[in-house]
């Protein structure tokens, strides 16, 4: 049984951003992160589930939680949710940030917020940021009046767009770690796998990660693109260290609606190009459509291990090994190009299999570091030619293979060395990749064979008359030939 993943907790002091919506806290959490991992926009509500990222400062490190803006409007579309995940920010949390606009006026959101700070986290330091102090005229204003009605203290101003006066309140901050239990410092790279849930809107991405990391840490929802922007969260599985990424889920061009969904989804792309693992979740209770086959080709285009996850399978006809295999064959048939990625069933939301995938992810990564020499290569080219003579692609000349070199991991690239004026069919190609996953254990990994030929000059002239023997001089002329 595969064992459940725990949460990597990084022992370092824990700083939450908080305020009503549009006063730049993501803003402000990318600064200090030198990240552009938040979204930023100017349209309310556009973070919902906190940010979590890893700042440093002075050479230490401190944990960052930017979370949605404020509203205390239930009638706001997830504002339930979003007091839910501030909530949470601040019990996690050693210091509170309160952030405030300073080009504006004290509203009454930011009044009511003030009053609960003072009531369940008077034991945490509170300091008050007035940000968008773009100029001197503005930074004037950190001494109205107004501020002090909230009961923290002066504001120090800040921009976190032009990053004046952000080192002052680092070193402010750094005060209070002063009094905290946990202090900051320098956190060693783990170098975990990198896993990105991709997917369509409304497959259940979401579900899935909770379900994964075993904690309510993204809002689920069933609104179309709930989640907007990318979240990971660093676990243990297997003696691994793994990086979850939840991604917003992508639809074509032309149905996406307004900027925020078209920024969401470039992150999302952004993401899955920095992964290792892709989790490509497809709905159990639908048919395979047009955007399914899209991100599929993606998946090939960037060569991404793949573990084909089919959610939702309590709503499945059946269950048995016969309808599963009828599913399977379903699903290689419309995703011919990733016949090598492994499928599972699952139901995220009632965790049935969910823990399974861990081992698979595992494998998948060790999979994509497989190495392999020259002399292994030569071998296993003999033998497989010897059982299946090389096809011709076009031409009359049958080809001749001279050699199978491994050029790099991660993924997994090989080069093929073939006679001049020869070119081999690409099934033949999809022979050998098939051979060298069966061979070596390529699990859920796409393989790229380069296809080069091998071209014999001319003697030289000049040898010929002076009767020396000729000198063969040989020359690799590589084609633009590249097979996946």
């Amino acid at each position: 049984m595969a064992t459940p993943a725990k949460i990597i907790e990084q022992n370092l002091p824990t700083v939450a951003l908080v305020g009503r919506v549009n006063v730049g806290k993501s803003t402000l959490f990318n600064k200090i992160t030198e990240t552009a991992h938040a979204l930023v926009s100017n349209i309310p509500g556009t973070t919902r589930t906190r940010n979590i990222g890893i700042a440093s400062w002075r050479g230490k490190q401190f944990r960052l939680i930017d979370t949605g803006g404020l509203t205390f409007d239930e009638s706001v579309p997830l504002e339930k949710e979003i007091i839910a995940q501030t909530e949470i920010a601040l019990n996690e949390a050693d210091v509170i940030v309160f952030v405030v606009d300073i080009q504006d006026e004290l509203l009454p959101q930011e009044k009511e917020l003030a009053r609960r700070l003072r009531q369940k986290e008077k034991n945490k330091p509170v300091i008050l940021v007035a940000n968008k102090a773009d100029n001197a005229a503005f930074r004037s204003r950190a001494y109205e009046e107004q501020w002090l009605k909230l009961g923290l203290g002066e504001p120090i101003p800040v921009s976190a767009g032009n990053g004046s006066n952000v080192g002052d309140f680092l070193d402010l901050l750094y005060k209070q770690f002063n009094k905290t239990k946990i202090r900051p410092k320098q956190e060693k790279n783990l170098n975990p796998i990198k896993v990105a849930l991709i997917g369509k809107p409304n497959v259940g991405k979401s579900t899935l990660f909770n379900s994964l990391i075993g904690e309510e840490r993204v809002i689920v929802s069933e609104m179309p693109h709930t989640t907007r922007e990318p979240h990971d969260i660093l676990v243990e599985a297997e003696d691994q260290a793994m990086l979850f990424v939840d991604t917003a889920g992508i639809r074509r061009k032309t149905k996406v609606s307004g900027e925020l969904e078209r920024i969401g989804i470039g992150k999302s792309l952004d993401a899955i190009n920095k992964a290792d693992i892709v989790l490509f979740l497809l709905d159990a209770g639908e048919p395979i459509t047009d955007q399914d086959q899209q991100l599929g080709g993606f998946l090939k285009e960037h060569t991404k291990s793949t573990i084909i996850v089919i959610n939702k399978w309590d709503k499945a006809e059946a269950n048995d090994d016969e309808f599963r295999g009828e599913v399977k064959q379903l699903i290689y048939n419309n995703f011919p190009h990733l016949d090598f990625a492994p499928v599972v069933f699952v139901s995220a939301k009632s965790q049935y299999r969910v823990h399974q995938i861990f081992p698979l992810i595992k494998q998948a990564y060790e999979a994509r570091q497989i190495t392999l020499d020259d002399a292994t290569l030569k071998e296993f080219l003999k033998n497989t030619t010897h059982k299946r003579m090389p096809t011709t692609g076009k031409g009359v000349r049958h080809p001749k293979i001279l050699s199978l070199k491994q050029l790099a991991s991660n993924p997994p690239v090989f080069e093929l060395m073939i006679k001049v004026k020869t070119s081999l069919h690409n099934s033949y190609i999809q022979y050998l990749k098939k051979r060298l996953r069966e061979k070596f254990g390529f699990f859920a990994t796409p393989l790229i064979i380069k296809v080069s030929k091998l071209k014999q000059l001319a003697f030289n002239k000049q040898e010929r008359k002076a009767g020396e023997k000729p000198v063969r001089k040989r020359k690799f002329v590589r084609t633009a030939q590249r097979y996946r």
